[in-house]
């Protein structure tokens, strides 16, 4: 499976590195000297990483046969897509992969279903989900602990405490999720309940 760990920003100095929006919790996993990744688009790789280092907190990545400001330059807004085994789980418990959280179903304590999970949005604060209605309207889930009481991957659901005015009363929903097949890479993953932040 595809997933989505960096996307490459401006280049840096004049020596072929780059600023990187990290978008995985784990980038010293994902994104370490010889780690060899895909793009997107697919013309600019496939790109193995020289150097890695932090400088006033953003990391800077250095690409084999990258060597200058102007190659450099010409890889911004390049996507860096890493394969990861679809069975592998994050090392902490209450922390998900974006790929296991969609399309569950989202459901209050008592069964009462809301919808289901078409998007994971990764704000500075926290994650949120994005949840389709029946109607095919949208609400908009915060991932903390307090609302999101349970992933159940098993049953493909998650339970949600709500607060009040956080949804309606009259949601009416039968589970209507349908496997599709993923359109493309998907960012790394969300962190769960009780630690709010999305990957990057």
């Amino acid at each position: 499976m595809q997933l989505v760990v960096a996307r490459i920003g401006r280049a840096h100095g004049i020596k072929g590195e780059v600023t990187v929006e990290v978008r995985t919790d784990e980038p010293e996993l994902r994104l370490g000297p010889g780690a060899v990744l895909a793009t997107d688009p697919a013309s600019a790789g496939p790109l193995t990483i020289e150097t890695g280092r932090v400088h006033s907190g953003r990391l800077l990545l250095r690409f084999e046969g990258v060597s200058d400001r102007n190659a450099a330059e010409a890889l911004r807004n390049t996507l860096l897509i890493a394969e990861v085994d679809p069975d592998e789980r994050p090392e902490e418990p209450d922390e998900y992969y974006d790929h296991q959280l969609m399309d569950l179903d989202v459901v209050l304590a008592d069964g009462t279903g809301i919808g289901r999970i078409t998007e994971i949005s990764h704000l500075p604060s926290q994650d949120l989900f994005v949840v389709e209605r029946p109607d095919g309207s949208e609400v908009l889930i915060p991932f903390v602990e307090e609302i999101v009481t349970e992933i159940d991957l098993a049953e493909q659901r998650a339970v949600i405490a709500p607060p009040p005015g956080l949804i309606d009363d009259r949601a009416e929903i039968a589970s209507s999720r349908e496997p599709e097949a993923p359109d493309g890479p998907e960012p790394d993953r969300a962190e769960g309940a009780g630690a709010p932040g999305d990957e990057r």
